[in-house]
């Protein structure tokens, strides 16, 4: 008996060990990207993540995500480029080891003065304690803001302070936009599903950017960052998908802000909006946002096809 059950169980063994290495998925990669900023005439860096299994068909295209940070992981784009990693798809993907199937692209804002106008947040802190990514397990999450105030509705308020953050990522979009040349020409990119998100100074960024370049983008959305109406046209034009993000108990960035903008696109006939108010969260209601998989699923239910 033995001699007739043992070639099967080589012939088993082999077949499963060779169905689980086809299996097998390279791991995820955290690239630093140089680049030429067009202000300064000066040698930046960005990061670049590359998802687990990319490359191992050098047929598949994937999705591209552009995430912009807040105002606090502002810096130099070199020895400080690694503030941009404390939030977000890039933190939930790399830090966290949550598996996104995106390549995604992850500028730093300069700090265009904003360092010596006495922001506590962006003169005491040290890119030493940002979390890293562990070879075992994931780092502990931060807690979440504090919520001391009482939960309530809100009315919108159509005098608004400004289109775009001063000093905000509008500074910056041509090099926004050669960053994303660059990875569409020199990886294995599907152009159809480019997405865009960010949040506080970069939900601010994400909705000028979608003003700007509607017809690049599949899909947008600004979490905690509220839009201007005067740059709803060309979204509503497009009907651009956006999925838009505040925080109910959130004092930085009100919601009562928001609902002018979003208003004006259903007024310009826009159809293809969701808005989502986390009535429990502070400012950093994006934690919530980024570290589940409704938002990601979301974008990858679209396309520009």
């Amino acid at each position: 008996m033995i001699k007739h059950i043992l070639p099967y169980s080589i012939i088993f063994f082999s077949f499963f060990f060779s169905s689980c290495k086809d299996q097998i998925k390279s791991p995820d990669q955290l690239l630093r990207i140089p680049y030429t900023t067009t202000i300064e005439n000066s040698g930046k860096e960005y990061y670049l993540y590359l998802p687990k299994g990319y490359g191992d068909d050098p047929e598949k295209e994937w999705p591209v995500m552009m995430f912009l940070h807040g105002n606090g992981e502002r810096g130099n784009a070199m020895d400080e480029l690694d503030f941009v990693l404390i939030h977000g798809p890039v933190y939930e993907a790399w830090v966290q080891k949550k598996e996104l199937p995106f390549i995604i692209i992850s500028p730093q804002l300069p700090m265009f003065g904003m360092d010596t106008m006495g922001i506590s947040y962006l003169q005491n802190r040290d890119v030493s304690t940002v979390q890293k990514r562990l070879e075992e397990g994931v780092p502990e999450r931060s807690p979440d803001f504090p919520t001391p105030q009482a939960m309530a509705g809100a009315q919108p308020i159509d005098s608004l302070p400004y289109v775009t953050l001063p000093r905000g990522w509008d500074q910056i979009e041509e090099d926004l936009m050669g960053m994303i040349d660059h990875v569409f020409e020199n990886y294995q990119t599907d152009v159809n599903r480019f997405y865009f998100t960010g949040l506080s100074y970069g939900g601010f960024g994400t909705w000028y950017m979608a003003s700007k370049h509607p017809e690049l983008i599949a899909a947008a959305s600004p979490v905690v960052g509220w839009g201007h109406p005067d740059l709803m046209k060309p979204i509503a034009d497009e009907n651009l998908p956006l999925w838009v993000f505040s925080g109910g108990r959130d004092l930085a960035v009100e919601k009562k802000y928001f609902l002018s903008g979003l208003n004006k696109l259903e007024e310009l006939g826009h159809t293809n909006l969701r808005y989502t108010i986390h009535e429990d969260m502070n400012h950093d209601a994006w934690t919530r946002v980024y570290a589940g998989d409704d938002l990601y699923n979301w974008f990858l239910s679209h396309s520009k096809k």
